[in-house]
């Protein structure tokens, strides 16, 4: 026994796990086609011993523009069985590409069903690059993992020093370290190097307590995300609904609007049962309701991103829901 606690880190590809072809290649390095393991990961932090005892997870190495459903439900399911083999398991750190890590973090949030932390952490630079922030960013979320008051906050998003709560932070800047930000609330807390700082709790429900259990889902519901713009038609929706969508979240004009030739596509989506969800494209804020949306039977993401508000409503209609604007106020 080493009096430290354990801590399983999963690898799942992206920036952080990327070897470029020097150390200045800090935007062109997939080029390389190198992405180390998880174990190739840790070995390049022999920092992480200091902090925990380390259970390296093999996943995939691949891109986090190639994770979605099938990813996450597997992902869900090595959480399960890692808490049951490990019932002394202090949390679970997710090694994770930055593009869609903010959507994995949520569907996670949502559909987790373990009550130890999981947080997931990314890089903005490759594992070969000067002064690359993922060494530091894993030991830091290693340390928050193993926070014992990190249980009960859902899934937590954890780069440059900043714990931020899967539904609130979204990626902000393309290239820049301080690119996850929640821009309404602010962070939860802050991983300092003399300890982990907490200063507030999101409010809103989050797992392991919610009504959504995919493990025994082999598809979620189709739900698409039409961008609204000057001069938008109906095209985008009317082809949506002939994939078969069951939902569509748009990303609206701030606080949520459409164009008339949207709104009309999007009222005729609601007359076959498709669910409309409305969203703004501006980044933070809430969707205002209006009595037009209300009149034409759509319904507001709150201030979810669209992004986010697709996750939650196909997770919605999985589980049967009828009262999806009851679900936007909860989540």
């Amino acid at each position: 026994m080493t009096g430290k606690p354990k801590v399983a880190v999963i690898g799942t590809g992206g920036t952080i796990s990327s070897v470029g072809r020097g150390p200045l290649d800090l935007i062109d390095y997939s080029a390389a086609g190198q992405v180390l393991d998880v174990n190739g990961v840790i070995a390049r932090v022999p920092e992480l011993a200091l902090v925990a005892d380390i259970i390296p997870v093999p996943f995939k190495a691949i891109p986090s523009t190639a994770i979605g459903w099938a990813e996450w439900k597997e992902l869900l399911l090595i959480c399960d069985r890692l808490v049951a083999e490990h019932p002394d398991l202090a949390g679970i750190a997710i090694t994770h590409g930055t593009a869609s890590l903010e959507e994995t973090a949520y569907f996670l949030s949502l559909a987790l069903k373990i009550d130890v932390p999981v947080v997931l952490v990314g890089a903005q630079r490759p594992a070969s690059a000067l002064a690359g922030d993922g060494p530091m960013n894993l030991v830091n979320a290693v340390r928050v993992a193993a926070d014992p008051r990190a249980r009960g906050l859902g899934a937590l998003v954890l780069l440059n020093d900043e714990i931020q709560a899967a539904r609130e932070v979204t990626k902000t800047s393309t290239l820049r370290m301080q690119t996850f930000r929640t821009p309404d609330f602010g962070v939860l807390g802050q991983a300092d190097a003399d300890e982990i700082c907490w200063y507030r709790r999101p409010l809103r429900r989050m797992a392991p307590d919610t009504e959504f259990d995919v493990r025994g889902l082999d598809v979620l519901p189709r739900v698409d995300i039409a961008y609204t713009y000057a001069g938008a038609d109906g095209a985008a929706i009317d082809a949506f609904v002939a994939a078969g969508a069951r939902g569509i979240i748009t990303a609206g004009f701030a606080p949520g609007f459409v164009t008339p030739a949207m709104a009309k596509a999007l009222e005729a989506a609601v007359a076959q049962g498709i669910v409309v969800v409305l969203s703004s494209r501006a980044g933070s804020g809430r969707a205002g309701k209006t009595t037009r949306g209300r009149n034409s039977g759509f319904i507001t993401a709150d201030n979810l991103t669209p992004q986010k508000a697709r996750i939650l409503l196909s997770l919605s209609l999985a589980a049967g829901v009828t009262d999806h604007e009851r679900i936007f106020a909860t989540y």
